[in-house]
């Protein structure tokens, strides 16, 4: 059978409908959501190089950048998925933008393991365990602390009284 090159490759026929689901729907472009997730991106890895160059790691010591990056990040990802989910209407760009392009860009696990690395290089062991298991633990509690902090927020706001409004 003779192999068939990119240029002749067909796509694949759209699936029929199951009974009674409605007509099959064409995909939706996703360049908009790729857009907004580009531009988080660019703006949470600013703020993360911008706390970097803040809080310099100076060589054999804690990274507190990196530590205090994720762990932010980490709060601000379990506040944002209680707005997003639980609060706010649904929205096609909201957590892209923040959620993956934000805080995906703000935050590095990249960065966390390239530094456990080096100080392992460095025989800084206590160092290096120190930093990987703070930084699991203060990343999950931090996740939970947001997540937590956004449920009470969103009740508190619940039940708040509206102002009076005018009269109709």
């Amino acid at each position: 059978m003779p192999r068939a090159d990119s240029s002749q490759a067909r796509r694949p026929e759209p699936r029929p409908a199951a009974a009674g689901a409605g007509p099959v729907r064409q995909p939706r472009s996703q360049w908009d959501v790729l857009a907004v997730i580009a531009l988080g991106g660019g703006i949470g890895s600013l703020a993360r190089y911008g706390l970097a160059r803040a809080l310099p790691t100076p060589p054999g010591g804690f990274p507190w950048a990196t530590f205090v990056t994720n762990a932010t990040g980490c709060f601000a990802l379990g506040l944002l998925m209680v707005y997003v989910l639980e609060v706010w209407p649904p929205s096609r760009h909201v957590r892209p933008f923040l959620g993956v392009g934000v805080l995906g860009g703000f935050t590095t696990f990249s960065t966390y393991t390239v530094e456990i690395r080096g100080l392992l290089a460095a025989h800084s062991w206590a160092l290096a365990g120190t930093y990987a298991f703070a930084s699991l633990a203060v990343g999950l509690a931090a996740a939970w602390a947001g997540g937590t902090l956004g449920r009470r927020a969103a009740r508190t706001a619940a039940a708040r009284p509206l102002p009076p409004g005018p009269a109709r």
